[in-house]
């Protein structure tokens, strides 16, 4: 995050806002280098709580850190927005759904469908979270391997990008029958191949809205979700990372056989929209305010597209 401040610094000294999205570090190196600089923050995404700040870290502490100093917080969903007025952050907080859902959308034809396999049901996995390092990537793959072995599932592994997680994944999993190991892809090969699953299983967080959006049921491989309202409209189920405990809710989540899910509870795919428009009304509310400027409470579109915005 140093790396990424420093980077960002020099950029800044014209900037009237600097948005940064999600809790990654180079997320909280950009609402370091706005502190720094002395340019407000715009958070999107903000407000995601796990309520312990060791699952996930360290993305658990970015994000707290982040939203203490926003000026302006976009928050997904209502509990983003209580766990933001619980904490008492000095910014002012809007409810405009996840960009998230926004992303996966357009990647997609309108009304993308799901597939229908034929045979026995696909999985799709994913698992890449620090916090499950060692024993818990061994934990997953033996519940991988049990399903395979017993061909209760097809199983598709999307290894990350990370070589050690990769290699420690092909060492657990690269023989075993039953379970195909695939290269890092890319978002839209991603939303396609969930797709064609019948349940994916992940420690992401992103595939966990995502899926949500697209009607598909994750089996969340965490203890801990910072998105627990998709349990709530059953999109999600947290398994923790026993072998038993994941291969027995594979079994339960199979035998439901496409139950109809609620509604996404991440948005309708217009925050972006949403955020757009606040941006817009506040900088215009800034400009407007600054001193010798005249008011104008019509300010138009182009101007104030002209404005500085650095994201």
């Amino acid at each position: 995050m140093g790396t990424v401040s420093k980077a960002l610094l020099p950029l800044l000294g014209s900037a009237d806002l600097v948005i940064v999205q999600g809790d990654t570090s180079s997320a909280l190196g950009g609402a370091l280098a706005a502190q720094l600089a002395g340019v407000p923050i715009g958070h999107v995404e903000a407000g995601l709580r796990s309520h312990d700040r060791r699952r996930p870290w360290p993305e658990e502490e970015f994000r707290i850190a982040i939203d203490s100093d926003a000026t302006l917080l976009f928050a997904p969903t209502e509990l983003s927005v209580a766990n933001l007025r619980r904490e008492r952050v000095r910014g002012r907080i809007f409810l405009t759904g996840n960009t998230g859902i926004n992303a996966a959308l357009l990647r997609l034809p309108a009304n993308p469908v799901r597939s229908a396999n034929d045979g026995p049901p696909r999985l799709l996995v994913t698992c890449h979270r620090r916090e499950n390092w060692g024993g818990g990537m061994a934990s997953i793959a033996g519940a991988l391997r049990r399903l395979a072995q017993e061909n209760l599932a097809c199983i598709d592994l999307i290894l990350h990008p990370n070589p050690s997680v990769a290699a420690q994944m092909r060492l657990l999993l690269g023989v075993e029958p039953g379970v195909t190991l695939h290269p890092p892809c890319g978002h839209s090969d991603l939303l396609r191949r969930m797709l064609h699953a019948d349940l994916v299983l992940s420690d992401s967080g992103g595939i966990q809205e995502e899926a949500a959006a697209l009607g598909i049921p994750v089996l969340v491989l965490r203890e801990r979700t910072e998105r627990p309202e998709a349990i709530a409209t059953g999109h999600l189920t947290l398994t923790g990372l026993d072998a038993i405990c994941i291969v027995e809710a594979v079994q339960r989540m199979l035998s439901l056989d496409g139950a109809a899910l609620a509604d996404c509870p991440y948005g309708d795919g217009r925050a972006a929209s949403r955020i757009a428009a606040i941006v817009a009304d506040w900088l215009g509310d800034r400009f407007n305010a600054a001193p010798g400027s005249k008011p104008d409470h019509a300010l138009s579109a182009q101007t104030l597209a002209e404005r500085k915005l650095a994201t």
